[in-house]
């Protein structure tokens, strides 16, 4: 299940940070899609980092030993 949710969190990243660029390339009018675009990318990463450390504290993911 967390698994789940942590590549769920990492592609929506993606998906962020992909048209963060589309709109930085392509867009040329003055609205402030790009910083929008990227501050989503930063509130998930901060969202998903987050959600790590509860899910190590409670159990729920375990590192292992490499």
């Amino acid at each position: 299940m967390s698994t789940t949710i942590i590549i769920v969190f990492l592609i929506a990243i993606l998906v962020s940070l992909g048209s963060g660029l589309f709109f930085l390339v392509r867009d040329s009018s003055d609205e402030d899609r790009t910083v929008r675009a990227l501050t989503w990318r930063i509130a998930l990463s901060l969202a998903l980092i987050i959600f790590l450390v509860i899910a190590y504290f409670a159990g729920w993911i375990h590192p292992h030993g490499v």
